[in-house]
């Protein structure tokens, strides 16, 4: 399964220039997934009022991606549900259909969790064989939350990380590929957001043994996952079998 991603420039709280600079970005690319940055459609904004979908407007534009491209597109959006705004991931499907991940670690640091909902919920989707696990950002940090229990073959990971602390991110993506025995892919945004906060790039793919496999070209990042391959490889080194008996929930 290929996984390409948009190290994206995201366009302060205009959802319409970001979504022409993302089908101008994917024109010439193919791919089973395509990967957009956390809060690709606004930045990462703690003015939900403003820029918050009320009417799911981010979504529809993501279903017309996904059919046009006849495959998935994933990335998080502000929304309101329910009188909540939420960082919610969506993972849309080539038919329309789409399941949600609400970020459940929301980053205190930048008082996200004044101001958005955290979600309870872990989420796994099943693609093209493939158990994908969805994550965003700030829930890179914490390991029992995306701790593998034999129920996912890849993670997905959105971000808005600034470069002032990119070592931790580029560190944190490796070690939950090797310790999960899992495909892993990050995508960050690069760029300045509206408040001056410097992202360069860095995004990355890597394979449970901890080997980069992705492969850049301008502003798409992608990768390549072979589900056999990483079948005999937890065959052969069977370390989730050995993992402690506790769980998130514990």
């Amino acid at each position: 399964m290929k996984i390409s991603g948009l190290n994206l420039d995201i366009s302060w709280k205009d959802k319409k220039e970001n979504f022409t600079k993302i089908v101008e970005g994917f024109k010439d690319v193919a791919a089973d997934i395509y990967l957009l940055p956390e809060m690709f459609a606004t930045g990462f904004c703690m003015e939900p009022a403003e820029i918050a979908d009320r009417s799911g407007e981010t979504l529809r534009w993501m279903q017309e991606f996904a059919r046009e491209k006849n495959a998935a597109v994933c990335g998080s959006v502000s929304v309101e549900d329910a009188g909540n705004y939420y960082n919610r991931m969506y993972f849309v499907k080539p038919d329309g259909s789409w399941e949600k991940y609400d970020k459940r670690h929301l980053f205190s640091f930048s008082g996200e969790d004044k101001v958005y909902t955290a979600g309870k919920d872990r989420v796994v989707v099943n693609y093209k064989g493939f158990r994908i696990l969805l994550q965003v950002c700030y829930d890179l940090r914490f390991p029992v939350f995306s701790r593998n229990n034999n129920d996912y073959d890849l993670a997905l990971y959105v971000a808005n990380w600034p470069e002032k602390r990119v070592t931790a991110w580029e560190h944190l993506l490796k070690a939950r590929a090797i310790e999960n025995l899992s495909g892993v892919f990050g995508l960050n945004r690069i760029g300045t957001d509206g408040n001056d906060l410097l992202y360069t790039e860095s995004s990355h793919a890597f394979f449970a043994d901890g080997t980069e496999l992705s492969t850049k070209e301008g502003n798409i990042i992608s990768a390549e996952f072979d589900l056999t391959e990483l079948q005999d490889f937890r065959s052969h080194f069977r370390f989730l079998d050995d993992r402690d008996s506790f769980s998130i929930n514990s």
